[in-house]
C-alpha cells in the first residue's frame, strides 16, 4: 500500500464541524490507527484528567483567599481519611467526619443559604474557578438580603455532602461548588449543586445541577446569574429539582 492510500483524507465538511466543538472528530487516520498527533493530544488530556482526580486541594490556602475576600470561611472534610479512600469509597464523602461535624452542630442563626466549596474529583476545577463564580454571586445575594452562612470548604467531598451540611445549620437551601469529573476535553470543570431543604437522603431529582463553568465552557458570571435565578426560584416555590417550574418569570 503506498503511503498516500495509507492516510484517510477527512471530508472538508467534517473539518468545518472541528470549529464548534472540542469533540474528538474528523482527527483522520493513518493506517487503521489515529495520526501520531491526534494520538499523542489524547495521551495529554487522559494524563491530566487523572492529575486532576488525585490532585489534593491545599484547603488552607484556598480558605485565605476567600477569606481575604471579605467573606467569613469554615473548613470542614468528610469522613474520607485521604484521597485513595475518597476514590475508591463514594459513600465516605458524602458524611462529615466527626470532628467536622460536632463543629457544624454549635448553635448557628439558621441561614437562607449555605454555600460549600468541594474539591469533588477535580482540585483545579476549584482552584481555577470557584473563587470567581463566589465574587459574582455573593453580591447578587446580599443585594436581596438572603441570610448567607460562612463558605464551607470541604475536603473530600461528594456532591451530597452539602445536605448534611445545610441539615445541620438548618439553611433553607444548599449550593454546592464542585470539582466535576474531568473529561478529555477539560480537567477543570466546576459544576454547581442547588437543593431546597437541604437534608441527608435527598435524591439527585431533588436538585438543580449547572456544569461545565471554566474558561472554555461556562463564563463564571453566566453560571452566578443563573444561580441567583434558580435560588430565587426556589425559595419562592419552595421546592428545587424536577419539582421547580421551569416556565416560572423569576427564570427569566
Amino acid at each position: 500500500m503506498s503511503a498516500r492510500r495509507s492516510h484517510h483524507v477527512v471530508p472538508q465538511s467534517w473539518l468545518a464541524l472541528r470549529g464548534y466543538t472540542p469533540a474528538r472528530i474528523a482527527l483522520g487516520r493513518a493506517g487503521n490507527a489515529l495520526p501520531t498527533s491526534a494520538h499523542l493530544a489524547f495521551q495529554a488530556a487522559h494524563a491530566s484528567a487523572r492529575d486532576a482526580v488525585h490532585a489534593g486541594l491545599d484547603a488552607e490556602a484556598f480558605a485565605k483567599k476567600i477569606a481575604s475576600c471579605g467573606y467569613p470561611v469554615l473548613s470542614v472534610r468528610s469522613a474520607a481519611p485521604d484521597r485513595y479512600a475518597y476514590v475508591r469509597f463514594p459513600d465516605l464523602g458524602r458524611t462529615l467526619a466527626a470532628e467536622s461535624k460536632a463543629q457544624l452542630s454549635e448553635p448557628l442563626i439558621a441561614p437562607d443559604i449555605v454555600i460549600v466549596i468541594g474539591d469533588g474529583l477535580s482540585s483545579i476545577a476549584i482552584e481555577r474557578n470557584a473563587l470567581a463564580v463566589l465574587q459574582a454571586l455573593l453580591p447578587q445575594l446580599q443585594e436581596r438580603d438572603y441570610r448567607v452562612a460562612s463558605i464551607v470548604v470541604a475536603l473530600q467531598a461528594r456532591v451530597a455532602l452539602a445536605d448534611q451540611i445545610g441539615e445541620l445549620l438548618q439553611a433553607k437551601l444548599s449550593v454546592m461548588l464542585i470539582g466535576e469529573r474531568p473529561g478529555l476535553s477539560a480537567a477543570d470543570s466546576l459544576g454547581m449543586y442547588l437543593t431546597y431543604l437541604p437534608r441527608v437522603g435527598r435524591l439527585d431529582s431533588e436538585r438543580n445541577c449547572i456544569s461545565n463553568i471554566h474558561a472554555n465552557g461556562m463564563a463564571a458570571k453566566d453560571a452566578a446569574d443563573e444561580a441567583r435565578r434558580l435560588i430565587q426560584a426556589m425559595l419562592t416555590q419552595r421546592t428545587s429539582g424536577v419539582a421547580l417550574a421551569r416556565d416560572t418569570a423569576l427564570l427569566r
